[in-house]
């Protein structure tokens, strides 16, 4: 179907400019008077338009905003609404923005906009870059009059989870990268040191210490056969990855990760502050709770708590209250179910939700600093104790020569 490019004064006298799709000129014109705008200039869309538009779609299968540009993003947004009409914001944060990829997803939102879509309406055309959940506050917020308060409040719900996000890979990241780094090098000892010395011992004709075999051993294996094991590990993982992307290992294997002694600790409280937030953000939006919890369903990725989310949302459906159902999911902690059920008593559920996600926070802030603080003297004390194993195993040798010579 042609495209027509059209400038216009909407109703409330400004000019507005955009593309517009119809069989002929008479249906564009009618489409736009139907709108209530009055039409300036209609012509059919011309090469060079068409690339533009085709450049502010190019969100739609190009790369996606990342969650710190969305985040950006909605405060910016959250914080010019209140000053400026939705169309000139949008068109002012697309200049600012200096990633091609940002300025292409929200000029593409402006020209939806601009056509007189509704703002949620216009940025499911970019469902990679706007989720579900994020879309259905938007649209809530339009609906009741107050989007500058309702991208207000999304903008605090994301800058929090970008902070806890933050605090996750610093707890992974620190640990994983000394972990890596003590690998290497007791395999660069054990491949490039360990078989040099060794050859001093080839013409000694005594028998070894058992240590120090045992460490030539696994030299021997390291060196000579390394590509061996590097494609039994890089298989091994493949299976693995393989195994579970089907739903009874994963399930299996994410209840198992539950119930290790710190991390499935960390897991539940990771998603209970989550769910803690987002619906104590969505209550206070007067949004419905089970439209909350069927949308954060899907982002989550443990088989287990995505379960239990869906028998909330279940049971919330049959008519049952969200603490009652946290208690019979059993993976939430108590503290979660208590203040749910307090609030819900109170008629102050969106306050009770909102301490229980503060607490959880603080409660996993202190338990990866303990964790930390105790994981890397761990680590060292596990890559000494290997040095010095290897070590050992060479001095035997030389102790035991030095005897015999005394002899």
């Amino acid at each position: 179907m042609p495209e027509y490019d059209y400038l216009v004064i909407d109703p409330q006298g400004r000019e507005k400019a955009g593309q517009v799709r119809a069989s002929d000129p008479e249906q564009a014109r009618a489409q736009l008077d139907a709108k209530q705008f009055f039409v300036l200039k209609l012509e059919a869309a011309t090469e060079q338009t068409r690339k533009n538009n085709s450049r502010a779609l190019f969100g739609r299968s190009g790369k996606r905003l990342s969650t710190q540009e969305l985040t950006l993003f909605t405060r910016q947004l959250s914080t010019l609404t209140q000053v400026s009409p939705l169309e000139e914001t949008l068109r002012t944060i697309a200049r600012q923005s200096e990633q091609e990829h940002v300025r292409a997803a929200i000029s593409s939102v402006h020209g939806g906009v601009v056509e007189g879509r509704r703002l949620a309406e216009a940025m499911a055309a970019q469902p990679r870059s706007f989720p579900p959940l994020y879309r259905a506050m938007v649209s809530a917020g339009e609906s009741s009059g107050s989007l500058s308060v309702m991208l207000d409040r999304l903008s605090v719900l994301l800058e929090r989870q970008a902070a806890i996000r933050s605090r996750v890979i610093t707890a992974i990241a620190y640990p994983s990268v000394l972990a890596v780094f003590a690998v290497c090098v007791v395999i660069a000892l054990m491949v490039f040191v360990v078989p040099r010395v060794v050859e001093q011992f080839d013409t000694v004709g005594q028998t070894l210490p058992l240590l120090t075999r045992i460490v030539i051993g696994i030299s021997a294996l390291l060196s000579n056969w390394w590509w061996v094991i590097l494609a039994a590990l890089v298989i091994s993982a493949v299976i693995a990855w393989q195994i579970l992307q089907q739903e009874g290992p994963r399930f299996a294997f994410d209840g198992w990760l539950l119930r290790l002694p710190f991390v499935g600790r960390m897991i539940r409280n990771l998603h209970a502050a989550r769910m803690a937030r987002t619906l104590s953000t969505m209550v206070a939006s007067r949004l419905p709770l089970m439209d909350g919890l069927a949308l954060t369903t899907q982002t989550v990725h443990n088989r287990v708590l995505r379960k239990a989310t869906e028998n909330i949302v279940e049971a919330i459906r049959g008519g049952g209250s969200l603490s009652a159902a946290l208690r019979r999911a059993g993976v939430f902690p108590p503290l979660l179910v208590y203040l749910a059920a307090s609030g819900e008593s109170a008629g102050r559920l969106d306050e009770m939700l909102a301490k229980a996600a503060e607490y959880l926070e603080q409660e996993f802030d202190r338990f990866t600093s303990t964790a930390l603080s105790l994981l890397e003297p761990i680590i060292i004390i596990l890559m000494g104790g290997i040095v010095a194993v290897i070590i050992l195993s060479i001095l035997l040798p030389i102790l035991q020569l030095q005897s015999l010579t005394g002899l």
